[in-house]
């Protein structure tokens, strides 16, 4: 059986506590997000996804993390200013997670989705249908583009 992420509790970047399950009846893609990776450049890919499906239901969620490669040293405000300035990325940014290791929401639970197992880099996408189950699991050189995932995104906004 697929995780769900309703009862996830996330930190926002003011440091209070968000369920995931306010954003029930839409549809989430949540991503693991760095900006010194290689796969920086799909922060533009990420935007074009919320400008695309946002007014349809879809939110993209990012979570910045730097447990591969040290690669999101910054401090949030940097984060936010780095992403809206070099990629016009406005999608909704949360306080820095640990996906790997000594996992903290909303990783903990997303590792169950199958293939289960730590994220294994930067920018690996979970998509999350209307109700809060994880429907799918994207590595990350699966980039935002990608048909997979876009026509993935459509039937989960359908459903």
């Amino acid at each position: 059986m697929a995780p769900s992420v309703s009862n996830v509790s996330v930190r926002t970047p003011d440091g209070s506590e968000k369920t995931l399950g306010s954003y029930a009846g839409q549809v989430l893609l949540i991503v693991n997000v760095a900006s010194r990776c290689g796969f920086t450049k799909q922060y533009a890919g990420l935007q074009s996804l919320q400008d695309t499906f946002g007014p349809r239901g879809l939110q993209v969620l990012g979570f910045p993390c730097n447990d591969f490669g040290a690669q999101e040293p910054g401090t949030l405000d940097e984060i936010k200013s780095f992403c809206s300035t070099t990629y016009g990325a406005s999608f909704e940014l949360f306080d820095k997670v640990h996906a790997t290791g000594s996992t903290t929401e909303p990783y903990t639970t997303l590792n169950q989705t199958e293939p289960a197992g730590a994220v294994e880099w930067n920018f690996e996408k979970f998509l999350v249908g209307k109700d809060g189950t994880v429907l799918a699991r994207f590595k990350s050189g699966v980039a935002p583009e990608d048909a997979g995932l876009n026509a993935a995104i459509e039937a989960a906004l359908q459903a």
